[in-house]
């Protein structure tokens, strides 16, 4: 058992929230801090939550004090409404905290990107993941723990008609995700959080990408 601290960025989407469940169960930790733009409303004697403004991340420096930082920011073009929007939130602002993971000493940074992820993709949402992870790279961050999950399953705040209609199609042609085609399998966002916990375990220096078949296993 380790006396750790944790920073979380992220708490309130699918995946973070889960993470969260992880963090505050674990012997590991003693303390899990959580960057917030609005109260989530959750309670626990080893959670401190900042409510901060995103654009203005420097300023909060002294919350990078920590051993492990997890970032599983991330939105849509619906809901950020234009591309520029987009990208503040799934690129500026995971490699600032990187950035600031860096200065600050912690041992560990690590983050969800996407399956597909290609800085060179004509696709802008693949694009942007590629060219956040080629950046994340460039930071020199001792322990780097990348994850490309595919199509992540569970219950969104948001409704997404695209995601429950391509969950409900993949689910019941799962027999056909084997082999090299296992990457492709529809995930749970549980098993992703459960998959980044445990890396965060691990003393392995170096950049580390996971594949979504990977995270499986790990999980």
């Amino acid at each position: 058992m380790e006396n750790k601290s944790a920073l979380l960025v992220g708490a309130s989407g699918l995946v973070g929230g889960k993470l969260l469940n992880f963090l505050l169960a674990s012997p590991e930790y003693t303390k899990v801090l959580i960057l917030v733009r609005k109260p989530l409303g959750v309670k626990h004697p080893k959670l401190e939550e900042r409510v901060i403004e995103f654009e203005d991340l420097a300023q909060y420096k002294d919350c990078f004090k920590v051993q492990d930082v997890f970032c599983c920011l991330g939105t849509t073009i619906k809901k950020a409404k234009t591309q520029e929007a987009f990208k503040r939130v799934d690129m500026d602002y995971p490699l600032e905290i990187a950035k600031i993971t860096s200065e600050m000493g912690a041992k560990k940074f690590l983050v969800v990107s996407s399956m597909g992820a290609n800085p060179k993709s004509t696709i802008f949402y693949s694009r942007m993941k590629g060219l956040l992870e080629q950046k994340l790279t460039e930071v020199g961050i001792g322990s780097l723990h990348i994850f490309r999950p595919s199509l992540l399953l569970g219950d969104r705040k948001e409704f997404r008609f695209g995601e429950k209609v391509s969950g409900f199609l993949t689910i019941g042609l799962s027999f056909i995700f084997v082999g090299s085609l296992k990457k492709y399998k529809p995930i749970k966002a549980k098993a992703v959080a459960l998959a980044m916990y445990k890396a965060a375990q691990r003393n392995e220096e170096g950049i580390h990408t996971y594949l979504s078949n990977e995270i499986t296993e790990m999980s």
